[in-house]
């Protein structure tokens, strides 16, 4: 989260590492937390285990099979939650502060000018069958930590229909009020006071894409988070996620600098330990049925406010991976061209 800005920065810069040069070293990992993931380990285990028998007893035939996958899939994520509790608790006295660009979450504002288009034309690169006002008519769309609604609404200015969930329901709270200036974000979006895994149930392979943006590095079990992802979206469909890699440079940018030197962001927002090597995140999400197409390194640059791409992902990176296919499946770009002018014309808005 850093970027040039002339000769007097970069002295300011090299004394404050100087000043912090003891707290670039990040924190190890209390044994309690060892303890604590072993007991978690064999209890998710154990429901694995008791599952799978299950599916056993009940696979007769190859449709029976298929179901009972599913059910076990379904009661891996109904039965654990990503949420971490501490981590809701940061963000909970900053819920109606969403919208100011000038405030704590302005580096999220700015990050749509990059992160927005990325989306955007990721997903409109294989389709030339849509319509310049409204091009993402008829792509159903999953933020899922959608906060205030920040990249809900330009999503939803470009025609998509945006389904925004987010476990505290201040935010929620914020997120619709927002949206109720504009009669036509009213139609195109709906927010959920929920989690990704109350949502699995009624949500199975509901959606064409989910977005999850400066999510993954608070979640408090990374693997299930994305099983629950791919559970709720459709075969063929696409999942961006923008995060914070984990590095020497972005526990010293992203922590030291960003938040105990420049304020940035509110002190003791991220955690080190959380931060996710994209080597690692590709990794889970391979293991879970998915092919990994892009992952560009992101950079912001406090002095003027705005983010930009660069080839190095040693510090924020944005990745788009697709969810394995099956016969007979449509994929987001299936729907676009699913959809006809009139009807595109018809749900037309103001893109971004």
């Amino acid at each position: 989260m850093w970027g040039g800005g002339g000769g007097g920065a970069a002295r300011a810069f090299t004394r404050a590492l100087g000043r912090w040069r003891a707290a670039a070293v990040p924190p190890g990992v209390a044994g309690g937390d060892h303890a604590a993931l072993s007991i978690q380990t064999g209890l998710r285990g154990t429901l694995q285990d008791y599952c799978y028998e299950i599916q056993l007893k009940s696979s007769s035939t190859l449709p029976e099979m298929k179901s009972s996958m599913l059910t076990v899939k379904r009661l891996f994520c109904t039965s654990h939650s990503s949420v971490d509790s501490k981590e809701m608790k940061k963000f909970q006295h900053l819920a109606h502060k969403w919208w100011d660009e000038e405030g704590e979450y302005s580096a999220l504002h700015s990050m749509n000018d990059i992160r927005v288009p990325f989306i955007r034309d990721t997903l409109l690169n294989t389709s030339s069958n849509y319509d310049l006002g409204s091009p993402l008519s008829g792509v159903k769309i999953l933020d899922v930590g959608c906060g205030g609604g920040l990249l809900s609404e330009p999503l939803g200015r470009l025609g998509a229909s945006v389904t925004g969930i987010d476990p505290l329901e201040d935010n929620i709270r914020t997120a619709e009020q927002h949206k109720s200036f504009d009669p036509v974000l009213a139609k195109r979006i709906q927010y959920k006071f929920s989690s990704l895994e109350e949502i699995v149930e009624e949500s199975m392979e509901t959606f064409d894409v989910i977005v999850a943006s400066e999510v993954v590095e608070h979640v408090a079990d990374l693997e299930m988070f994305i099983k629950c992802c791919s559970q709720v979206l459709k075969p063929e469909g696409s999942l961006f996620i923008t995060t914070i890699s984990k590095t020497q440079l972005s526990y010293v940018l992203g922590i030291v600098v960003a938040e105990k030197i420049m304020g940035i962001v509110p002190e003791g927002t991220h955690e080190w330990e959380k931060f996710v090597p994209p080597e690692e995140l590709e990794h889970l999400l391979e293991l879970n049925g998915f092919s990994v197409k892009t992952v560009n390194g992101m950079l912001y640059n406090p002095l003027s406010g705005s983010w930009s791409w660069m080839e190095s992902r040693s510090v924020n990176y944005a990745l788009h991976a697709v969810k394995s296919g099956a016969q007979g499946q449509s994929s987001p770009t299936d729907a676009l061209s699913e959809m006809g002018s009139e009807q595109r014309s018809a749900t037309a808005g103001t893109a971004l």
